[in-house]
């Protein structure tokens, strides 16, 4: 991946107006890039320890991903000037339509699309990467910044450190008071799901994510993508190499009748609708049972494709779902919390519905 990257920072390095082709696109982070900020600020030690000098005033800012254009929409979306990832139609009624119509950039790693030369061009005073620690992930960053002469951090994440990854954001970008409302949501979140899950013990649901059309792709245990559902189930996909990336591991029908779990969540996308009327689904013990249900999702996924603050819907939900004994707080309120806080979206009860529509057994 780091090679790829690479490749195409020389490319476009040498396509573009911002450097000559002499220059190495490997270089460590030059000085002359950081003083070249038009309104130098301070020095950022970001969690690569890359120190980055940063505007004292961020008016304008770019995502190099899904997980930070969705912390920087919750965070600051008057900042944001082009996206990452491009919405769906579940955004419809949550996302504002001039948001969703901003440039497209694509994204730094994974499909590796990201257009360089489009982006320097709109001029915004920072990139934030947001995700999990990738080794040479410092590197591509330095790769990128010294290509755009744009100021590049990179702050860590998880569903442990997102209140910490808020805090730091809101830092950079002035907007601490904000931060520290969706720091404090996190926590108070995260907090009740750790000592429901404590209460559950060893008699955790054992569970199935799958996903794509044909429902033949699983997020494994101990993946990236899973960590969710690692929490909150006995996840019965144990794979040799769990996949780092949203799509998951394939497998095949006998495999997932072979872990023949008690409960199945199904991807947006998958085959939620037909899995009842499918030879050998029909047979697994969840589905025999009724035990199944469809994940929400609006504008993004409950249960964390991409693995954002959004999966905090999904503890609020699924916990709820699968331990009813052990939690008596409102669903439907704390949702509408979330949309307004983190999307500022005030649900209707006919939004709330259509979302959770398939996310509840009868």
């Amino acid at each position: 991946m780091k090679k790829t990257i690479a490749l195409l920072l020389v490319l476009v390095l040498c396509l573009t107006l911002f450097a000559g082709c002499g220059a190495p696109a490997e270089s460590p982070a030059a000085p002359e890039a950081a003083a070249a900020t038009e309104s130098a600020g301070s020095v950022f030690v970001d969690e690569y320890g890359r120190e980055v000098e940063v505007p004292a005033e961020v008016t304008a800012v770019v995502p190099s991903g899904p997980l930070s254009q969705i912390m920087l929409y919750a965070l600051a979306p008057e900042l944001i000037v082009g996206l990452a990832s491009a919405y769906g139609p579940s955004a419809e009624g949550i996302i504002p339509e001039e948001h969703q119509n901003l440039p497209y950039f694509g994204q730094l790693y994974n499909t590796a699309n990201l257009n360089l030369e489009e982006l320097a061009a709109v001029g915004p005073d920072l990139i934030v990467d947001v995700g999990r620690f990738i080794e040479g992930g410092g590197e591509d960053l330095d790769n990128l910044q010294n290509t755009t002469q744009i100021p590049t951090v990179y702050i860590s994440s998880s569903l442990e450190t997102m209140p910490d990854a808020f805090r730091t954001l809101g830092k950079l970008l002035n907007r601490e008071e904000k931060a520290e409302e969706l720091a404090q949501f996190c926590e108070r979140t995260y907090s009740r799901t750790l000592s429901i899950m404590e209460q559950v013990g060893d008699n955790k649901v054992d569970a199935l994510y799958v996903l794509g059309e044909e429902g033949l792709s699983v997020l494994a245990r101990d993946s990236y993508h899973s960590e969710m559902i690692d929490l909150l189930t006995n996840n019965v996909a144990v794979v040799d190499n769990p996949s780092s990336k949203g799509s998951g591991n394939e497998v095949t029908l006998e495999q997932i009748a072979l872990w023949d779990p008690d409960f199945i969540l199904f991807a947006p996308d998958s085959i939620y609708d037909t899995a009842a009327e499918e030879n050998t689904w029909c047979e697994l013990t969840a589905i025999a049972n009724g035990n199944y249900v469809k994940v929400p999702e609006g504008p993004h996924n409950w249960l964390g494709t991409p693995p954002a603050v959004q999966r905090y819907l999904g503890m609020i939900w699924l916990t709820a779902e699968l331990y009813p004994e052990y939690c008596d707080y409102d669903v439907k309120a704390e949702v509408m919390e979330f949309y307004s806080l983190f999307y500022s979206c005030e649900l209707t009860d006919e939004q709330y519905e259509a979302l959770t529509a398939n996310a509840f057994l009868e």
